[in-house]
């Protein structure tokens, strides 16, 4: 059945992409944000409407671009060192973008097998308000208890090389399946992907900047993969009435991940998780009585 109504307004898609392009690479869950804002605004739109989970593969696709084109000398890097690996038959010390490769390939598995096999199902349960407000908690305290927990990362030195060598150095086969996987978290609204990585990654010792650097280069790949797949969807008839609205929305989350992930880079050379965690603890508290009341 053909859309007769434009049931997202450009005004709307502006907003929601401004929010999810900047919401999905700060650890305060763009999922959560994108099922508790529309509440918040009586919005008539709801997390598991089929017309608005394809609009929002559009803004998903436009990060992965962002985030491929911000770290593209590194994954020239890390794809030359795959292909060195492969030729050479071993992964060597000698090779770190070849190791830091396989970290990623090996992190991204388990994300995408859980998303591909409960995506729907978690979405479904949890998909109100409410919920998504109490798991903002649970993500801000996280983030607080990696900080907490942390292994104390040295301060890195000229020696140490670029930050994906620092990372390739650090980061175990094991920790990266277990970091990889945390990615799951990110289907339950409220949860964070990058912030669940960004905890692993500082719990196995990385420093703040590196765990960030890790955390997008771990979540390029499965943001966009996921996007691709539902691609599809857009061009279908769950895409009537919302493709104009999907692109422009596209261009705002474009726009907000290029400045989030340049100043995220930044800010995490000296600063640390704790003001993310303090303000989902905090907006989620506040959500969560409005909600209640």
């Amino acid at each position: 059945m053909v859309l007769l109504y434009e049931p997202i307004s450009y005004l709307q898609a502006i907003i929601l992409g401004l929010l999810q392009g900047f919401a999905e690479l700060f650890p305060i869950s763009s999922l959560g944000q994108s099922v508790i804002l529309p509440q918040l605004l009586g919005w008539n739109i709801h997390q598991n409407d089929p017309y608005f989970i394809t609009f929002l593969v559009a803004t998903h696709l436009a990060t992965a671009i962002v985030l491929l084109g911000f770290f593209w000398s590194d994954w020239v890097r890390i794809v030359k060192g795959v292909w060195r690996s492969l030729v050479e038959r071993e992964i060597s010390d000698e090779n770190p973008e070849g190791k830091l490769g396989w970290l990623l390939i090996l992190g991204t598995i388990p994300a995408g097998v859980i998303g591909l096999l409960f995506q729907d199902q978690l979405r479904s349960v949890f998909a109100s308000a409410q919920s998504a407000a109490f798991f903002l908690i649970l993500n801000g305290i996280m983030l607080l208890g990696a900080e907490r927990l942390r292994r104390r990362a040295p301060a890195t030195q000229p020696e140490d090389g670029m930050g994906d060598q620092r990372v390739a150095k650090q980061v175990g086969w094991p920790q990266a399946f277990v970091i990889g996987a945390a990615q799951a978290l990110a289907l339950i609204p409220g949860f964070s992907r990058s912030g669940a990585t960004m905890g692993g990654g500082l719990l196995v010792g990385l420093s703040n900047e590196d765990a960030a650097r890790f955390a997008f280069l771990l979540a390029t790949p499965i943001i966009g993969a996921a996007a691709l797949l539902k691609l599809p969807d857009l061009a279908g008839s769950t895409g009537d009435g919302v493709r104009g609205q999907a692109l422009v929305a596209a261009l705002c989350a474009g726009l907000t991940a290029w400045l989030s992930v340049r100043f995220l880079m930044k800010y995490f050379e000296s600063e640390r998780l704790t003001p993310f965690g303090v303000f989902c603890i905090v907006w989620g508290v506040f959500c969560s009585l409005y909600f209640l009341f």
